[in-house]
């Protein structure tokens, strides 16, 4: 479990964008940063010298040990503050009775958010009331392949 939350980190960090340092610009989770952020000099324009400042400054703000390279711990604790930013986020926009917490109902689908019986009804291809191995292999076939390997549990 601890590899599988590692390799995830490390992808993650390998694949960031060229992002500002704080959490200033940005508008949400998984949002791409703000023009603004990216645009330096605030001429209306980025440059790739501004994109590459802001890869580095991201880097740099990783790297908290100065030492030029990213360890495992470094590229955990950057991930885990992104997370922490993230949950806040959702908090604070679906907390509807202001309590700081989510309660089940307040975690309720919105827009096209998850819904349980279209999947069902989708994946049951022979409409026998339950969804086969194959009905469930064909169905993570057809929305990009297999995400966790073999036994479907990550470890394949």
């Amino acid at each position: 479990m601890k590899s599988t939350v590692l390799i995830a980190a490390i992808a993650a960090g390998l694949t960031l964008v060229a992002v500002d340092a704080s959490a200033e610009g940005r508008g949400g989770p998984r949002e791409k940063p703000a023009f603004a952020a990216l645009d330096a000099d605030g001429n209306g324009a980025i440059t790739l010298a501004e994109l590459e400042n802001a890869r580095s400054a991201r880097f740099a703000a990783m790297d908290t040990d100065g030492n030029g390279a990213i360890s495992a711990t470094e590229l955990v604790a950057a991930q885990e503050a992104e997370l922490a930013d993230r949950v806040a986020m959702m908090i604070e926009r679906m907390d509807e009775n202001d309590d700081g917490e989510l309660q089940a109902d307040e975690m309720k689908p919105r827009g096209r958010g998850f819904n349980a019986e279209h999947m069902f009804d989708h994946m049951d291809e022979d409409e026998d009331g339950a969804i086969s191995q194959k009905e469930y292999d064909a169905a993570r076939e057809a929305r990009g392949g297999h995400r966790g390997g073999k036994d479907h549990g990550g470890r394949g």
